[in-house]
């Protein structure tokens, strides 16, 4: 008995591959963990990983990588306005009003109250 479903191969791009081997790469990265945490079978990346050892350094484009942006300053003051936190329990829901020139004391009232 067969089903009428075929199975196809998924199809992965090369520029997804070289950031899955970058993260194996990764210093006390797991193979199993990277593949696992992509929906990949681990054999799969293996065998990745070694057809990039054979054809060389220069077989993956290299992945994205980070790029940091220098943004301007704003001069802009802060809002003098009031922050609005609305907090949810149950059927019971709680809003508070607190100055924005105050908010570490808001920070602390909120990690007590959420004790």
């Amino acid at each position: 008995m067969t089903s009428g479903k075929a199975k196809s191969r998924r199809r992965y791009d090369a520029q997804f591959k070289a950031h899955i081997l970058a993260e194996c790469e990764a210093p006390g990265a797991s193979v199993a963990k990277v593949a696992m945490l992509h929906g990949i079978n681990d054999n799969v990346v293996h065998r990745w990983r070694q057809l990039a050892r054979e054809a060389g350094p220069a077989a993956l484009p290299a992945p994205a990588t980070f790029v940091a942006m220098a943004l301007p300053s704003t001069t802009e003051p802060t809002p003098a306005g009031d922050v609005r936190i609305e907090l949810r329990r149950g059927s019971t829901t709680v809003v508070i009003a607190w100055p924005h020139a105050a908010l570490s004391e808001l920070a602390t009232f909120t990690r007590e109250l959420l004790r």
